[in-house]
């Protein structure tokens, strides 16, 4: 067993065993399934919505390549820069040659999990910057030290009264200070810090390859302010957010919305088109858009993995996931966590490392039923699961159980050989695997085709 796999096994029992916890994120989740609901009515026909938007995102994987080069030459005749990133090192070379350039001592962010994925706050600091999360969320994470636990809603897991407690501690206000209270605590600090900061980098819902410009969409404003106040705007992105048009905004903002927070569309939706132009009194001096690869080109090789790029970040998948709901986002130990991040982290992370998250899902096909843009969940979990076995993942002694199983199972005679008692002690005392967190299988004393022949009077 890797050690991640039992660093897994290790939190994800923990945390399954913890009532207070499940209680937390079932009424957090309870919420959002109430106000999916009341969203959902604005689609006139929304299975339809949901595969028109799947069939858009699947024309844009197949011509990836085309779509990127489209944008890059729109973006640029702006004034804007584009910078192609392979992995990790490659954004934080190009982060670190701009902030030296510009003098940065003070970077503002807003919500990002591209930046999460490449640990840019860790390596800005690393470098004597500070930086600073502006949405409430992340800062609420960013002051407890906490990776956020969710893709859309950072501090799931921590209640109002978590907090409170918690801005006590670090920044000296009362204890018992209501949410709004809390809110306009935060407020103070983070708006001097729009201030002083000499670059603010955020992340993109969109890249629009017509346009050549980046779409925003948040409840906070925060996202606008990281835009318009420092004089350098960075954004770092994943090549995947790509859509067609500027057009195809009108379907893809309320799907993000209604699956997402359950809005029709949230409270500030953006585009961006470069720096500020001539006639332009707000905005950065400079625009950069750092394009992600960092192992998407992974899952964009596979014909079927590829469909997994489709994927908005709207974070229906974990909420509706039990596997997520019962273990929380940070047993994943990944930026990606409930299934879609079983889906993708092996490839972006190495198989060898992750390929665990894929058997951490019960199957169900909740995943896929309730995803913005209809990818398969399910069926890719099942895919990296053989791609697992392919690799050599696989243990011999889980390899020779299904072929046991799989010789036993397609074998009548087989299959009705031995007495209950046998075949229990088989099942539970050999394939140890099965019973270490399930209840023992019991055989009944006699199979299916054995009653039948009995009843039928057959030999």
């Amino acid at each position: 067993m890797s050690e991640r796999k039992a660093s897994f096994m290790a939190k994800s029992t923990v945390k399954s065993e913890n009532l207070d916890h499940r209680r937390k994120i079932n009424f957090n989740i309870d919420k959002y399934n109430a106000a999916v609901e009341k969203g959902k009515p604005q689609f006139a026909a929304l299975d339809l919505a949901r595969e028109r938007a799947k069939n858009i995102k699947w024309k844009v994987m197949e011509q990836l390549d085309t779509y990127l080069e489209q944008f890059e030459a729109n973006f640029t005749q702006r004034g804007g820069k584009v910078i192609w990133a392979e992995d990790v090192q490659q954004v934080h070379d190009a982060i670190e040659k701009i902030c030296t350039e510009k003098k940065c001592r003070t970077v503002v962010k807003s919500k990002s999990m591209a930046t999460e994925e490449i640990k840019l706050n860790e390596f800005l600091q690393e470098k004597g910057m500070e930086s600073v999360e502006t949405d409430l969320g992340e800062y609420i994470q960013q002051l407890d030290g906490e990776t956020p636990y969710h893709i859309v809603t950072p501090a799931m897991h921590k209640s109002k009264e978590d907090i409170a407690k918690l801005f006590h501690n670090k920044l000296g206000c009362a204890p018992n200070l209501s949410p709004e209270q809390l809110t306009l605590v935060a407020r103070d600090v983070l708006r001097k810090k729009f201030v002083e900061a000499e670059v603010g980098i955020t992340g993109a819902n969109f890249i629009i390859a017509d346009a050549g410009a980046i779409a925003l969409t948040e409840n906070e404003g925060n996202a606008r302010l990281t835009c318009a106040f420092p004089k350098t705007h960075i954004v770092v992105v994943g090549i995947e957010k790509l859509i067609p048009s500027i057009s195809d905004l009108g379907l893809f903002w309320p799907l993000l919305s209604t699956f997402g927070t359950g809005q029709q569309v949230t409270s500030y939706n953006t585009i961006v088109a470069g720096p500020r132009q001539a006639n332009e009194v707000d905005g950065p001096e400079e625009m950069y858009v750092i394009l992600l690869d960092n192992g998407r080109t992974n899952l964009l090789e596979n014909p079927v993995t590829r469909e997994s790029l489709y994927c908005i970040r709207c974070g229906a998948c974990l909420n509706a996931c039990p596997v997520y709901k019962n273990i929380g986002g940070h047993s994943y130990e990944t930026t990606y966590s409930g299934p879609i991040g079983a889906v993708i982290t092996p490839h972006l992370k190495g198989m060898h490392e992750w390929s665990h998250l894929s058997y951490a899902s019960s199957l169900c096909g909740n995943c896929t039923e309730v995803c913005a843009v209809k990818i398969n969940l399910h069926e890719l979990l099942l895919e990296n699961r053989a791609l697992a076995v392919k690799s050599g993942e696989a243990h011999w002694s889980e390899k020779l159980a299904w072929k046991v199983w799989s010789k036993a199972s397609q074998n009548r005679k087989m299959m009705n050989m031995g007495n209950q008692k046998i075949k229990n002690w088989v099942v539970n005392k050999m394939v140890k695997g099965w019973s270490a967190h399930r209840s023992d299988i019991v055989f009944p004393p006699k199979t299916f085709n054995e009653l039948w022949l009995e009843r039928n009077k057959k030999s």
